[in-house]
């Protein structure tokens, strides 16, 4: 149990204790949604850049309307062993087929909304265009699009949502969104001069400290779209998954669900990759410093689902897909 779960373990005891009649003043507007000795399952299912591939392909591949019939059935099958759903993306919806460019992604932002994503990081792609398309897509989707890391430079302050709180089977899970610092040099400065991109590292470390305090968290996820980099070695890029984990202490973020690397995240063992992983393979997902990350290669290609059991504070990963 890291640290952090054990000091969420004490605070709700005590929350427990204070409904019981003994004195607390500590944080009692936020009472606790699990009960001891009590196992709640949660499973998250995830993509990452999708690029436009709203449609199947000519040769009958991917395409939204598979990946919802995926998706409504590993929902069903979830929910039917009582476990709750969280679906998220790693980001970089646009850029990809004239099908979507062209429509300014209209199809794959509403597709996302019917197939019902909860949240979705912002991707470097999503700055492929004027921020007034930026804002027109979040009007299409009725989830929000997250990223802590970047500021409008005019005012100094967050320009997009930080992070959403979604309560599921009693457990208060915080989604954090991140997005590469790498945006600020490759997008086009005519859309993006008014942003400042900073260290998503230090960002998530500010914000999660600031969610501990107010939100009172079980689980904390990042949504990222950062790149996964094998042992943290990402060359010219800016640092990814693994190096954000690596700075975080340990066990701070329970999972990372990663884009813009487009890879499947299945290792051979620490800090080694599975070269040889074909679709069906077993698929482990890589952990550093107490964190699990995974990332589901790219265009919808995968989809990823994760199925965590949570009891007494501690939260484990009980299967990989």
């Amino acid at each position: 149990m890291t640290d952090r779960l054990s000091l969420k373990a004490a605070i709700s005891a005590a929350l427990l204790a204070s409904l019981a009649g003994c004195s607390t003043t500590q944080n009692t507007d936020i009472p606790p949604g699990w009960q001891p000795d009590t196992t709640y399952n949660i499973t998250i299912l995830h993509t990452n850049d999708n690029h436009g591939r709203f449609w199947h392909n000519k040769y009958g591949e991917y395409g939204m309307a598979a990946r919802k019939t995926l998706i409504d059935n590993l929902r069903q099958d979830a929910e039917a062993k009582g476990s709750a759903v969280l679906l998220l993306s790693g980001g970089d919806i646009n850029t990809g087929v004239p099908e979507s460019d062209l429509q300014d992604a209209e199809p794959d932002f509403k597709g996302m909304t019917m197939i019902g994503y909860d949240a979705m990081a912002l991707g470097n792609h999503e700055f492929d265009n004027p921020l007034d398309v930026l804002e027109k897509q979040m009007q299409w989707a009725d989830f929000p699009m997250l990223s802590a890391n970047i500021y409008d430079k005019a005012t100094g302050e967050r320009k997009y949502q930080a992070y959403q709180m979604f309560e599921k089977n009693g457990l208060r899970i915080a989604v954090i969104g991140l997005t590469t610092e790498d945006t600020a040099k490759i997008g086009n400065p005519e859309f993006i001069g008014e942003l400042e991109f900073r260290d998503p590292k230090a960002e998530a470390k500010k914000l999660i400290a600031e969610i501990e305090e107010t939100e009172k968290p079980d689980m904390i996820i990042a949504a990222t779209h950062m790149g996964h980099y094998e042992d943290g070695n990402r060359g010219v890029n800016a640092p990814g998954d693994v190096a954000l984990a690596r700075y975080l202490d340990e066990g701070t973020l329970d999972m990372i669900v990663g884009g813009h690397s487009q890879e499947p995240v299945c290792m051979e063992g620490p800090n080694m990759y599975n070269t040889s992983f074909k679709p069906g393979d077993e698929c482990k997902p890589d952990q550093q410093n107490g964190t699990w990350i995974v990332q589901a290669h790219e265009w919808g290609k995968y989809v990823g689902k994760a199925d965590f059991e949570f009891r007494n504070g501690e939260l484990n990963l009980v299967s990989y897909d």
